[in-house]
């Protein structure tokens, strides 16, 4: 959701829109925030594993306990390698995001999808590097033992001192880009043995061009670039370093070096690194070969040096897949408030993460679009509810319009359309209404009873066209669902209302998910959520295992070892390699769950009401599918 597009009767709406409070038992500690969006059915991205293209959400969850919360200078890590501040920043900006792959959390290339601002609160948080970061009571923060909130209690996880953050440590502020860095530029490439009359007839390689935009503003011969200057500057160094490692320069394999031709040379890049603090070795030339400036000290080292010198060239600068590896002391110094409150930005990432001035640092919302149906990380999902009060008007509008191909839309994929919130605001018979009047086949996946309010409005609807129900049910142990998943209706409670819609003639599947390894996968276990499943009168039952996706991952790990440690070291070994099990396992799973299904009967009823009415959509098979959040 992206806050630009909103509006509240026509006026912006403020931080998010037209904050309501009700006190009452059923919805104290909530806040509803009421907008007018611009837009309603959206078309979901092609990032997303799910098996449908479009999907209406009147609800969304606005904060995840840590949105809009960095302050506004903050340096997030660019695609290009450069940092600019968080306010700076727009949708569809390319970062660095991290994604764990086998053993090792590594830095990826991931987009801004939204960008947002408010005031709040600030904390200043010291680490032992002497980085600093200001971000509100509420942010989280990559530890070496999972998540971690700025500020919190003992229910809460928070940052401690001596808590050790994920990260390289704080950006180094870029150059100036006054004329000594540009001269000093401009010298690096001719000592690196650059032609700069090829500036013209290479208008697209970075470095020449940069050169040609430099030498056009100096206006001087060349003879004098390459001559070293009577009194370097610091800023002469940094332009010298970036156009020298931009000629000759390379960084892979963890190691950075810069190549040089001739002594003069050499002691100009020593000393430099000398000057601006960084440690360096050199290798002595044999014969005919180059001498090589080394530059030890791993990525947090080298992505100083990027910083700090600005060389042109994006390539030389990339560090996709590179592991979150450092030896910076990023313990926390300290955590103090600063007493006032102060204007405050976050995005959210296709990677649920960015890079804030050298640590990660997690994205705003729990369940972004990008991740329907994944594993829902924290405590405080329905605290802060956004109403899209106009959902309606908009579904009747945009189901009118030339463009739209009538194709099908889920609902309840990215927040359960029947939440809480839906019995005070009362949408969904509005949206079912337009998608009936349009005959527009759809499907509502639900976790909630709710929806058996609206039962009369979904039998017309399947008198017209495709309608589809789905709930959810990963086991029916009571005992695990008190622990996994405490603030939804027990398994059987959605059994029932999986029931109750077949009987008018909706077709209601099931999605099995998220089955947990070791945990609710036996052969007993499966039959038994199978057969409650089959005596719905599901028409489908789709198995799904457990993702363990970044936040989650550390989220259900930390669950582990206070409730079940002895299933640590194998869920460890099961997810070594990523968010997913294995295929086989998947396979495995999914072959016995349909066995059972043909066992107990599932797959072969039809919607009495209409049969060409198909089960809702299934998830995709093997690795691919998706999971509803446990909690």
């Amino acid at each position: 959701m992206r806050w630009d597009a909103l509006s509240l009767d026509g006026q912006e709406p403020g931080l998010f829109g037209r904050p309501v409070t009700v006190d009452t038992p059923e919805f104290r500690g909530i806040t509803f925030h009421e907008i007018r969006a611009k837009s309603i059915i959206n078309k979901v991205p092609g990032a997303s594993r799910v098996p449908f293209t479009w999907t209406i959400n009147p609800y969304r969850g606005c904060s995840h306990a840590c949105v809009y919360c960095l302050f506004g200078d903050t340096p997030i890590l660019m695609a290009d390698g450069r940092a600019k501040p968080i306010r700076d920043l727009r949708v569809g900006d390319a970062i660095y995001g991290t994604e764990v792959k086998g053993s090792s959390r590594r830095y990826v290339v991931t987009e801004v999808l939204a960008h947002w601002k408010t005031v709040k609160p600030a904390y200043r948080i010291r680490l032992k590097d002497g980085t600093e970061l200001i971000a509100s009571g509420d942010h989280r923060f990559l530890s070496d033992l999972g998540w971690r909130y700025v500020t919190g209690t003992d229910q809460r996880p928070h940052l401690k001192l001596d808590s050790r953050l994920v990260g390289t440590g704080g950006f180094a502020a870029p150059p100036k880009n006054e004329a000594d860095y540009r001269f000093g530029y401009l010298c690096g490439l001719l000592r690196g043995g650059v032609n700069l009359g090829s500036c013209a007839s290479s208008p697209g390689h970075e470095a020449l061009r940069r050169a040609r935009f430099f030498l056009e503003d100096l206006g001087v011969p060349a003879e004098r670039l390459i001559a070293w200057p009577d009194i370097t500057t610091d800023e002469w160094r940094k332009g010298f370093l970036a156009g020298i490692f931009d000629a000759e320069g390379s960084c892979s394999g963890g190691v950075l070096r810069i190549p040089h031709r001739d002594p003069d040379t050499s002691h100009a890049i020593t000393s430099s690194l000398e000057r601006l603090g960084f440690d360096h070795t050199v290798e002595r030339p044999h014969r005919r070969s180059l001498g090589v400036v080394r530059l030890p000290g791993g990525l947090a080292e080298h992505l100083r040096f990027f910083h700090l010198t600005d060389p042109a060239i994006t390539r030389k600068r990339d560090i996709e897949g590179v592991a979150l590896n450092s030896s910076a002391e990023l313990g926390v110094a300290s955590v103090e408030a600063i007493g006032i409150d102060v204007p405050m930005y976050d995005i959210t990432t296709g990677t649920g993460d960015f890079i804030a001035n050298g640590v990660v640092s997690h994205n705003c919302f729990a369940r972004g679009t990008h991740r329907y149906l994944d594993f829902d990380t924290g405590q405080d999902f329905d605290s802060q509810i956004v109403v899209k009060v106009n959902a309606p008007e908009l579904v009747r509008r945009e189901l009118a319009a030339p463009r739209w191909a009538g194709e099908h839309i889920a609902m309840g994929t990215n927040v359960d359309c029947y939440q809480r919130a839906e019995g005070r605001y009362r949408l969904m018979p509005g949206i079912i209404e337009a998608l009936r009047d349009h005959a527009n086949p759809f499907s509502i996946l639900t976790k909630g009873s709710l929806i058996l309010r609206d039962l009369p409005l979904l039998e017309e609807a399947a008198e017209r066209t495709e309608v589809g129900a789905a709930v959810s049910v990963g086991f029916v142990d009571k005992e695990l669902w008190r622990l996994i998943e405490p603030g939804t209706p027990s398994p059987l409670k959605r059994l029932e209302v999986c029931a109750t819609l077949v009987e008018h003639g909706i077709g209601c599947g099931v999605l099995m998910g998220p089955i947990l390894p070791y945990l609710t996968d036996t052969p007993r276990q499966l039959d038994a959520a199978v057969r409650r499943i089959a005596e719905a009168g599901a028409s489908s039952v789709s198995a799904i295992v457990l993702h363990l996706r970044p936040g989650a991952r550390e989220w259900f790990m930390r669950w582990l070892r206070e409730c079940r440690p002895e299933l640590v070291a194998p869920y460890e070994r099961l997810y070594g390699r990523g968010a997913y099990v294995p295929k086989d396992y998947q396979r495995r799973i999914s072959a016995k769950v349909a066995e059972l299904a043909e066992k107990h009967g599932i797959g072969g009823r039809r919607n009495p009401r209409r049969l060409s009415a198909p089960p809702p959509p299934p998830a995709a098979p093997g690795p691919v599918a998706e999971q509803l959040p446990l909690l």
